[in-house]
């Protein structure tokens, strides 16, 4: 099995960096969750989490509906082309949690270690 260095991760899935030869390849990651991973290029990652807002935002009209929590008629488009994610309300807003939590420790780990480090 492939060594991996995690980055962050909830009840829904989990982000992390591959490793090959002891050294962790940064320039993507692979995003787990639902049975479905995707490796995403940072800017790609940027573009997930806007489409998970966009989601969010043009299905805040089932806000009345008693089935909005599970649901599974909600599309979340993704930074691939060619691939639409069905998803309820509730995994939606897990994946807005992974993706944004990976983001923050990712951009917190650039500045901890890039231009704040003295």
């Amino acid at each position: 099995m492939r060594e991996i260095e995690q980055i962050y991760h909830n009840n829904f899935g989990i982000a992390f960096y591959w490793k090959q030869n002891s050294q962790t390849i940064l320039d993507k990651v692979q995003l787990v969750f639902k049975e479905t991973g995707f490796y995403f290029t940072i800017s790609e990652l940027n573009q997930f989490c806007d489409l998970i807002e966009d989601s969010l935002l043009e299905n805040t009209c089932c806000e009345a509906c008693e089935m909005k929590y599970s649901c599974h008629k909600f599309l979340l488009k993704t930074p691939c082309n060619s691939i639409d994610l069905a998803v309820s309300m509730t995994e939606l807003k897990s994946i807005k949690d992974l993706v944004e939590g990976s983001l923050f420790k990712i951009e917190l780990d650039e500045y901890v270690y890039g231009v704040g480090l003295n």
